[in-house]
């Protein structure tokens, strides 16, 4: 999934779509933890909850209906 940045005054902002939000067990203005590894930026929850498979099989199903397309491309 690609996402851009938003300007935020003078920092920027990098927003997550709910369902990503659901598939990571966050609430809005949960902490995460920010690592970066090899030139990646690496985000998790600072305070992780267990997720229910089921659950996050349906949100997964979800975000991948609703980013068909995108996904396509980006496995060409």
């Amino acid at each position: 999934m690609i996402k851009q940045l938003q300007t935020v005054g003078n920092s920027n902002a990098l927003i997550l779509d709910k369902a990503i939000l659901e598939l990571l067990g966050l609430e809005p203005n949960a902490q995460v933890q920010l690592r970066i590894r090899d030139g990646s930026l690496i985000v998790t929850p600072a305070n992780p909850k267990p997720v229910d498979p089921a659950h996050f099989e349906a949100c997964l199903s979800r975000v991948v209906g609703e980013r068909r397309e995108a996904l396509r491309r980006l496995a060409e």
